[in-house]
């Protein structure tokens, strides 16, 4: 018995040596209750690491890394004491670079007094709220936002009955109805619930009406809340800020939310709700409304133009029709009431809006004067959007917009630059496309925004002359594309070395590619199609560039393609077709893993297409079009086994998506379903195939099934032989096939009929023969997609089938004769000699052979081939006889 005591002793023993070295489990947390609260707060502090990216705003600093034992915890940074600095009461390590896994059993539960935690902005790399956060019974400010906490919210949270504010926003956390109910039911003194991002699909709207009526702030943004919000569902009397926006709430927009009488702050942007706003509100003194993207309709009435402290008013991208009302007050900062369907003039009240910095009235049906005198008040105005309306501009009036930053008049029917612009130093951005303006850019354009010019768009305009001069140091978009202008690209595009797009489109413009263009390396997009632009491309591109698309179609370039290509690894989209460029197919660029469009057609390109050297070639390739060169040889099988992303989409679960990124949409010129059609965007799952008019030939690779994303598939004007592979029925996705003006034989295989999507079929000018196959698509297809294949037969063609046999196309004519004496080197004469010994010398060896009866297998075959037409005309005998 006492040896046994012993063992028990020592056992106890070594668990408290080994639990000193490990993170104190909760069962053992009642007795180290004493722990010191400062060596409670150091242990929790080393729990985890330091890392700048686990914060996401600034100010950010590591607030633990000042942390000294030698020194009194109550003089650390982010730490709170009473006045008797014996009980920690506030910790707050808001945006501390903590990164690491919060465990349960943390020290800081150690802090029993605590009554304010603010732990946002932080990575606790998806950890669980502990449920032993309900131990912190004097907590009355919680805040865990925006620091990667996940899964279920602990009930235990609902035990900390002294809490005023809890936020938990901007995590992967879920509540579950159970713990909202005992949340709402038990936090009774809340005074802030900050609940944004957090899974709260499982919660219906009507348990909105039992949160506590001293709540001030409720935000539950993004929180997947659905279902109608009912006109007395929120009874908050002390509510001054309410955000329910980005959720699916539909159904009518709640009257009572406008008899708030406190309520300053009102957001239910980006649901589903409809119907018109109140005509009247009592005692209503809104700051900020947001209730834009919804389908709230009807006249805007006069209440919105006479609140005295309103600052800011989004009603845009909604269904309000009719005329703005007189602004009564100078208070808003803030107006959109841009994408609807309103109409009239803008009230001259607008003038009185001198605190204004933001208005906006894009896409409506608006007339505006623009340079009269109500703008020229408007001394704060940042941005400003007329863009999509009818704008008329009077330059005979001379004001300026000193503090102007973002100038939007797109889609506006103006033709001239407005002239206020001369005096507008810190213009960042300038759109002007879409409209009529004709002539030279004004040389005054060159000096506005001085530093902080960053962004211009000229495009789809009348404008003529040399390429204008910017004030180009800090530009980062051009978009001049679609006008007129002439002459070279200047030297002084050098400057722009921050320049991301440069977009001069379907310009005159000629001369060479400025070398520097091809040096810069924050440039993205390139495009200079449609242009006069003669020479070599620049031969060196810098490494490390950020190319993705460039696009140098229609041109005069010639030479051969630069190598240095490949050190555009984020290439995705690569258009040179119709220049003169030559030399052999460009295997190499097959390195570049991101590429997705190719197109090198109407080109001086030649030779076989060799064995690519990488390992996967063309990855993501999805439209290559390599038409209207020389190549020859066969069509090149190992490029078809590697291109991944032609094979085995499912775009059922692909959403609808373009090619390009918010501040370029890629475009591109395309041979689709017979024609060329100017695509302006480039859907993501398009995926053709175009290698017609070079000389390939050999037969066509089984292998081609396999790219079952396919859309389009064009390889006529080649010499291809040998038949059309079945396997071309895999291709279940396929629109348009093109197999037209080669020498393929045989027949058109069943297969083919499966492919319900297929629009257009072009297999004229082969040698196909047998039956056209009938029945879905194949049944909406005309003569011209078989015509000039002799030996076809069937709908829709006048041939019938009624015989087994193929019909043979007629003998050579005597002109065709000619060609192929021409081309093969043999006259008719030589052709008639030996057709002529080959008839008697055929003869005769069938003579001997029926005499002697050998080969025997030769003798059975012709035998047999005898008795199965005797068959037939006996056959046919009879039915003549039947039918008289």
């Amino acid at each position: 018995m006492g040896r046994s005591t012993w063992k028990y002793q020592v056992f106890f023993l070594f668990c408290l040596i080994l639990h000193s070295q490990l993170p104190f489990p909760s069962s053992l947390s009642s007795s180290l209750s004493s722990m010191p609260p400062c060596s409670a707060l150091l242990h929790f502090s080393k729990s985890f690491s330091l890392d700048k990216s686990a914060s996401a705003y600034d100010p950010s600093y590591p607030k633990t890394a000042s942390w000294q034992e030698d020194k009194h915890c109550c003089t650390w940074d982010g730490v709170e004491c009473d006045k008797n600095k014996s009980h920690v009461v506030g910790l707050d390590l808001t945006s501390s670079w903590l990164m690491g896994h919060f465990h349960s059993n943390s020290t800081l539960f150690f802090l029993p007094n605590l009554r304010r935690l603010n732990l946002a902005d932080n990575n606790f790399n998806f950890s669980r709220i502990p449920s032993e956060i309900g131990n912190f019974k004097s907590l009355t400010h919680l805040n865990l936002s925006n620091s990667v906490f996940s899964g279920q919210i602990p009930f235990e949270i609902s035990q900390l009955s002294s809490l005023v504010s809890l936020a938990l926003s901007w995590n992967e956390l879920l509540i579950e109805t159970p713990v909202w109910k005992r949340v709402i039911g038990n936090l009774t003194q809340l005074r802030e619930l900050i609940l944004d991002r957090t899974n709260m699909s499982s919660i219906r709207p009507n348990s909105l009406m039992n949160l506590s009526s001293s709540l001030t702030t409720l935000s539950l943004r993004y929180c997947d809340l659905r279902g109608k919000l009912e006109n007395n569902i929120l009874f908050l009397p002390s509510i001054q800020t309410l955000d329910l926006s980005d959720n699916s709430f539909n159904g009518l927009l709640p009257s009572s939310l406008f008899n708030l009488p406190n309520l300053s702050t009102l957001d239910l942007r980006y649901n589903q709700l409809v119907g018109p706003l109140p005509n009247h509100v009592s005692g209503l003194n809104l700051v900020d409304l947001y209730l834009s993207s919804n389908f709230l309709n009807g006249t805007l009435p006069s209440w919105l133009f006479s609140m005295p402290s309103l600052e800011t008013l989004y009603l845009n991208r909604n269904q309000f029709v009719g005329e703005i009302g007189e602004f009564k007050y100078n208070s808003l900062k803030d107006l959109d009431l841009g994408y609807n369907k309103l109409h009239g003039s803008i009230p001259r009240s607008v003038s009185r809006l001198v605190n204004l910095t933001s208005l906006s009235l894009s896409s409506n049906n608006l007339s505006i004067m623009l340079g009269s005198e109500m703008f020229s008040k408007l001394k704060n105005l940042e941005t400003f959007d007329l863009s999509k309306n009818s704008v008329s501009i009077n330059n005979n009036v001379a004001y300026a917009l000193p503090n102007l930053q973002y100038l939007n008049l797109a889609y506006s029917n103006i033709s001239e630059f407005p002239i206020f612009l001369r005096l507008t130093t810190n213009l960042q951005s300038l759109d002007l496309s879409n409209n009529q303006i004709y002539g030279r850019v004004p040389r005054w354009l060159g000096d506005v925004g001085k530093n902080s010019f960053n962004y211009v768009d000229l495009r789809n305009n009348l404008l003529q002359g040399p390429f204008p001069i910017l004030n180009s140091s800090n530009l980062q978009f051009i978009f001049f594309s679609n006008n007129n202008l002439t002459g070279e690209i200047p030297s002084l595009i050098c400057d722009a070395i921050y320049l991301r797009v440069l977009d001069l489109s379907h310009n005159n413009l000629r001369g060479m590619i400025p070398k520097c263009l091809v040096n810069f390396t924050a440039l993205s997009v390139l495009d200079l199609r449609m242009n006069s632009i003669h020479g070599t491309i620049p031969t060196i591109f810098a490494k490390g560039n950020n190319f993705r698309n460039i696009n140098l179609n229609g041109n005069q370039l010639e030479g051969p393609l630069p190598q240095s290509l490949v050190s555009c690894t984020d290439l995705e989209v690569l258009d040179l077709g119709n220049n003169k460029i030559n030399g052999a197919f460009p295997y190499w660029l097959g390195s570049l893993q991101k590429l997705q469009v190719l197109v090198i057609r109407s080109n001086r390109f030649q030779g076989r297409i060799r064995n690519p050297k990488t390992k996967f070639p063309f990855p993501n390739l999805r439209i290559i079009d390599i038409s209207n060169n020389q190549f020859n040889g066969p069509l090149p099988i190992t490029y078809f086994e590697y291109l991944k992303a032609m094979m085995n989409v499912d775009e059922s679960g692909v959403a609808r998506s373009y090619m390009g990124d918010s501040y370029y949409q890629d475009s591109l010129n395309i041979m689709m379903k017979g024609q060329y059609i100017e695509m302006e965007r480039v859907l993501t799952i398009l995926t053709s195939i175009d290698f017609s008019n070079n000389s390939f030939g050999g037969e066509m690779p089984k292998i081609i099934g396999r790219l079952k994303s396919l859309k389009g598939l064009n390889f006529s004007y080649n010499n291809l032989i040998g038949y059309i592979p079945s396997s071309i029925g895999n291709l279940i996705n396929l629109e348009w096939l093109d197999l037209s003006f080669n020498k393929l034989g045989g027949e058109i295989p069943s297969q083919l009929v499966d492919l319900t999507t297929l629009e257009v079929l072009k297999l004229s000018h082969n040698q196909l023969t047998g039956h056209i196959p009938s029945g879905n698509q194949f049944n909406t297809f005309n003569n011209d997609s078989y015509t000039e294949n002799l030996g076809l037969c069937g709908f829709p063609l006048s041939r019938t089938c009624d015989n087994h046999e193929a019909k043979q196309p007629p003998p050579p004519t005597l002109q065709q004769d000619e060609n192929l004496e021409h081309e093969n080197g043999f006259g008719w004469q030589a052709v008639s000699i030996g057709y002529a010994c080959g008839t008697i010398f055929g003869t005769f060896v069938g003579y001997l052979m029926f005499k002697i009866g050998k080969p025997k297998c030769l003798v059975r075959m012709v035998k047999l081939e005898q008795h199965i037409m005797l068959r037939r005309l006996k056959k046919n005998g009879h039915k003549r006889g039947g039918r008289r």
